[in-house]
């Protein structure tokens, strides 16, 4: 790839998922595990058989207790860190014929050293790597011992919840000698895409090449295609002597002329993403990370940013199928310390290693479209951070010429054009207000907004929609997360020592980040929903309604934060006063009702921001909102209902159907409800969940940063029961299945109230 000037650059690019075609199996099960640290554990005549025994993937960190003198502070989400030891027995035999073994860890936070029958192996520095230990020459017939020493004790080294352990999958491979079936060193790429259609949904044919190691280059025609995107996300299989990939074949071009795809215009309507799984912390189940992409595109997301590492493969396998475009970023810092102990200390010795896991495990997905070397670098302004940024992107394009690098720049006072300059693509951390200006500089600069503030919504909207180099935007964030604790609060006035920005000091007992338009429990909060309906021009509407300041106390908001707005009219105590109803709206004109008295009607254009705000008085009953439409007939109803007393527990399973892998997920939500299925948004009861049968409970949640219940429902429990508080009348249950079918009954108990639901496994 030639470095992006005056030119457009056109990507061609048909890529996708390996799936297992040389022979490889998950050794995620019966491990022992045992936090604390000595040499005779990597023994493989060590006892361990008073280890604890667990299932992989596996979060020590969440499993405890908020404490405010935890290391990692404020970052870590005031959990533990320390130092921990895997250990697994397993039989082989010897391969027979040029084979190799070896084991792939899809990570470990961090620092990780592998041992195989009491000799070291290899190992990981770097916590966010994918990476190989080649054990062919350790393994023996018949019983081996695996010892994994896992060091997440030089604290800080991270700005946000990393957890601690072998938190993704496991695997012992068998492949060739020569490489020539390495996933990694197989690579496809389009050389051409022809006659697309007019939607840009269908190609007349494709040629694409199949490089691998050892093997010359291999190239394929393809007729009558259905094309990758976001709306369209259609997958092929393409079969390479036994080795299956999961194919995309897709055309994007990035220009200062704005971002096409499949030949149509397309603006990125993006969010920023943190790796972890909220109550299941770090912890990488394949049904939590398809979750993930799941619930940003239900809110209308068509792109991500997998701030600040290399995330889950299951994660960007989720976004192939479900059709997410990607950002797949390597690094937060690079040379200067954010953190004691980040990856200024790594840099020097693994940069390569890790750059290279990076690009040669993701460039075969279809969803990444760039890589970004690099996040809010502090040393920007050194001469330094020019030539290890351009060090770092000439190497990503060594290994893939198809996609542009970029970085997250930030700070309006910084000069960073000769950073910018080592880059395809500047992405603009809260700086959409200078592309205007840098325009007129650099006419031939693309530029992507790579983070915003959740309030400036609709300006982030005009600069995408606007300037043809401004690409689109990704707020941040997508959804709330563990760490980085208190940003996106807002708070009262008698919390005086809550005031400040996160950063400014401890924000204990804040143990996340509250800015997600998504919160940990899965429910989108206003914002959301007028994000949707600003980036999709589908009319629809939505309401939220602004807690009044004062009703509690006046309330203070920081730079992460909206104002606290939420979709419910229950407002005791507020009967007569005066309170605020946004109807956020794609249609020209809305009307609001209260219980079926017209308050008003408002036009909701783009010269409204695409937004009604009505002040009325308060009296509870029904809410009603409508798009008018040009004929003035009434469209798309919402309506909110104030809630009456307690009357059902209400759950709701995001699936009921699993799988006994003993890996498997069911989210379950968790809501006290009125007689007519409202709701009740002051319920704050403490509730009891038990799970019996073929099944356990995983992890327990509500909304709120400041409850300091553990996540974890057992560490372990033989009584599969756990307590925890809803919060504004919600909570999350999370189910895991064993390895035996049949059912498992969850029974959630409180307020005088009782409810079970059924998942079936298989």
């Amino acid at each position: 790839m030639k470095r992006i000037t005056t030119l457009s650059i056109l990507l061609l690019s048909a890529v996708g998922t390996q799936l297992a075609a040389f022979q490889r199996q998950r050794i995620d099960d019966g491990w022992r595990f045992q936090l604390g640290d000595s040499d005779i554990y990597a023994a493989a005549t060590f006892d361990d058989s008073r280890w604890r025994t667990l299932d992989l993937p596996h979060d020590w960190s969440i499993e405890g207790q908020f404490d405010r003198e935890a290391p990692a502070g404020n970052d870590g989400a005031y959990l533990p860190t320390g130092i921990g030891w895997y250990r697994l027995k397993i039989n082989t035999e010897r391969p027979q014929g040029a084979l190799s073994r070896k084991l792939y860890f899809e990570g470990v936070y961090e620092r990780s050293t592998v041992y195989v029958n009491g000799t070291e192996a290899g190992g990981h520095a770097y916590g966010y790597s994918s990476f190989w230990v080649d054990v062919s020459s350790l393994l023996r017939d018949g019983e081996n011992v695996i010892a994994v020493r896992v060091d997440n004790s030089h604290q800080k080294n991270c700005r946000w919840y990393s957890g601690s352990g072998i938190y993704r999958h496991v695997w012992l491979c068998e492949m060739m000698a020569d490489g020539s079936d390495d996933p990694w060193q197989t690579v496809i790429r389009t050389e051409q895409i022809c006659g697309i259609s007019a939607d840009g949904r269908r190609a007349d044919s494709a040629v694409i090449c199949i490089g691998r190691k050892n093997r010359p280059d291999e190239r394929r025609t393809y007729r009558d295609i259905a094309l990758w995107s976001p709306e369209q996300p259609t997958l092929y299989t393409i079969e390479l002597d036994g080795l299956s990939v999961e194919y995309g074949f897709r055309k994007i071009e990035f220009s200062a002329n704005g971002l096409r795809l499949n030949g149509q215009p397309y603006l990125l309507n993006g969010g920023c993403l943190h790796h972890d799984n909220g109550c299941l912390g770090a912890a990488a189940f394949d049904a939590a990370e398809w979750r993930k992409a799941r619930l940003m595109k239900e809110a209308g997301f068509n792109a991500v940013r997998t701030s600040h590492n290399p995330p889950s493969e299951e994660f960007l396998r989720a976004c192939d199928h479900l059709g997410l475009l990607v950002i797949d970023e390597a690094f937060d810092g690079l040379r200067a310390k954010k953190n004691a102990h980040d990856y200024h200390e790594l840099i020097d010795e693994h940069w390569q290693s890790d750059v290279d896991a990076l690009v040669l495990r993701d460039r075969n997905h279809p969803c990444v479209m760039a890589w970004s070397n690099g996040n809010e670098l502090y040393e920007r302004k050194k001469i330094e951070v020019i030539t290890t940024s351009r060090k770092l992107a000439t190497r990503m394009r060594q290994l893939d010429p198809t996609r542009p690098v970029t970085q997250a720049l930030c700070e309006v006072d910084s000069i960073f054009d000769p950073l910018a300059e080592t880059l395809d693509i500047a992405g603009y951390n809260y700086l959409i207000d200078c592309a205007e200006r840098d325009h007129k500089r650099c006419p031939e600069r693309i530029i992507w907004q790579t983070e915003s503030y959740p309030d400036s919504a609709f300006q982030s909207w005009v600069s995408a929609n606007d300037l043809p180099y401004v690409l689109g935007d990704f707020v941040w964030t997508a959804l709330d997360y563990l760490g980085e604790s208190g940003i996106g609060r807002a708070h009262y006035a008698h919390d005086t020592a809550d005031r400040g920005e996160h950063w400014k000091g401890s924000k204990w007992p804040w143990h996340g980040a509250y800015c997600g338009d998504i919160d940990l429990t899965g429910l989108r909060k206003p914002i959301s929903h007028y994000r949707q309906i600003l980036w999709d021009s589908i009319p629809r509407l939505a309401i939220g309604v602004r807690e009044p300041d004062n009703y509690v106390d006046s309330i203070i908001v920081t730079l992460w934060s909206t104002w606290t707005t939420v979709q419910s009219w229950t407002w005791p105590g507020h009967e007569g006063k005066s309170i605020q109803v946004e109807v956020y709206s794609r249609y020209p004109e809305v009307r609001l009702y209260l219980n079926d008295r017209l308050i008003g009607q408002q036009p909701t254009t783009r010269a409204q921001r695409y937004k009604a705000t009505f002040t009325l008085p308060y009296e509870a009953g029904t809410l009603r909102a409508v798009g008018v439409l040009a004929n003035g007939a009434e469209s798309a109803p919402q309506t909110l209902q104030t809630a009456d007393r307690p009357a059902a527990i209400r759950l709701t399973a995001d699936r009921t159907r699993l799988t006994a892998d003993g890996q498997d997920l069911a989210f379950v939500t968790v809501e006290l409800v009125d007689r007519r299925g409202n709701v009740i948004p002051t319920a704050d009861q403490q509730l009891t969940l038990r799970v019996t049968g073929a099944g356990s409970l995983a992890a327990v949640a509500n909304g709120n940063m400041l409850d300091m219940d553990s996540y974890a429902a057992h560490v372990p429990s033989a009584t599969n029961t756990t307590r925890r508080h809803l919060w504004k009348g919600r909570a999350l249950a999370v189910v895991r299945t064993g390895h035996q079918s049949g059912r498992i009954t969850l029974t959630v108990t409180g307020a005088g109230l009782s409810q079970s639901i059924t998942l079936r496994v298989k």
